[in-house]
């Protein structure tokens, strides 16, 4: 009788080679947006001469940059908990204000012609004070991310349309009387013959990286997105994190907007729609998780890269713009679901780690009757 429960429990106990497969299982789910990316690309080059080519890859990389650095932000608020619907329309204002600043702004009967470098700047402090007003209503106020964010994506948007008025600025190539030309460089200007767009993308992610990695900012960040209790009593200053990460996030919606209009030499208040669903579904895809405290630059790149690439590819081959929109909402909703699968993996592993290990060593059962 002892005999079969004890071969009973030792079949029902888990072994050390149960926890190597799950986690090669995990690694796998971890890789899975890299792998998803190398897929992508396989498939494409197959089925079009033109998908794997020089000129192409770095158009489509150029299109990636932009979302890369929208994901980046809100990598950074997604970490803490929290979510950004406001990038979208942040890109919007950018552009409007980058153009009433370039073609002169009238302050006392006197008209200003800003260089681009200030242009530059007054626009990126622009998006980091709307950012500034969101982490306000968070903390201050008390107000849930998700509302209060998406508020201010109707008052970032009706604002850039009373600005100007639900017009167009066409023309922002600048005069070079007035020394405010340049304007164009940042979008389509090259260095070493890599687009300004794609060396600004690796510039805010080797900034993230940084942040996250190497500075006591990302620890509290991941800290307050962990456990925001736990890191309040550990001496973390919550409320400023959290104000510091929509301000991070405005800012590179603001330099998104500032890429757009540059490529376009155009801006329209109408720009960015629904550019927040693209920066969430890239970090979703990288595997980050929504619930915060777990998520990586890389991730959300590899991401952002997954979703430019497979719509370029879609175009390529000319299948319909509608049919397009599902296969980005279907690989979106399948990042989840293997986000959840990892998750259920992670504490089966944990679970497994903790029963062999106090388990110990295998000792002999007793034959007796």
């Amino acid at each position: 009788m002892s005999t079969t429960v004890a071969t009973q429990a030792a079949a029902d106990s888990p072994s050390p080679a149960q926890g190597r497969r799950l986690q090669v299982f995990n690694l796998l789910l971890e890789l899975r947006a890299f792998i998803a990316l190398i897929v992508l690309i396989a498939v494409f080059s197959i089925l079009s001469d033109a998908y794997l080519t020089w000129d192409n890859l770095v158009t489509m990389t150029r299109h990636v940059a932009i979302n890369a650095i929208l994901a980046i932000g809100m990598l950074m608020v997604i970490l803490t908990g929290g979510i950004d619907l406001s990038v979208g329309s942040i890109v919007g204002l950018a552009g409007i204000v980058a153009g009433v600043l370039l073609e002169g702004l009238t302050l006392g009967g006197t008209t200003l012609f800003p260089p681009v470098w200030a242009v530059v700047v007054i626009v990126l402090a622009v998006g980091a004070g709307v950012g500034a007003v969101n982490g306000t209503l968070v903390t201050r106020f008390g107000v849930a991310p998700f509302i209060a964010t998406l508020g201010m994506l109707y008052v970032a948007r009706g604002v850039a349309l009373l600005i100007s008025d639900g017009e167009t600025y066409p023309n922002l190539g600048g005069s070079p009387e007035l020394g405010n030309t340049g304007f164009g460089w940042i979008g389509s200007g090259e260095i070493v013959g890599i687009p300004v767009s794609i060396w600004l993308m690796v510039l805010f992610a080797a900034a993230a990286t940084f942040l996250t990695r190497k500075a006591p900012f990302g620890r509290w960040v991941y800290a307050v997105g962990g456990n925001e209790r736990a890191a309040e009593l550990a001496g973390v200053r919550v409320n400023k994190v959290k104000r510091r990460v929509y301000m991070i996030s405005g800012v590179c919606a603001a330099m998104a907007g500032l890429i757009i209009a540059s490529e376009l030499t155009s801006a329209a208040p109408q720009a960015g729609e629904t550019f927040e669903l693209n920066a969430i579904a890239a970090v979703v895809i990288g595997g980050t998780s929504l619930m915060g405290g777990r998520g990586t630059v890389r991730g959300a790149l590899i991401g952002a890269f997954v979703i430019g690439f497979l719509a370029d590819g879609l175009v390529i081959l000319g299948v319909s713009t509608f049919w397009q929109i599902v296969i980005k909402g279907a690989v979106i909703i399948l990042a989840v679901i293997l986000d959840q699968s990892q998750q259920r993996i992670q504490r089966r592993g944990a679970a497994v780690a903790a029963a062999v290990a106090t388990a110990g060593p295998e000792k002999p059962t007793s034959t007796a009757a």
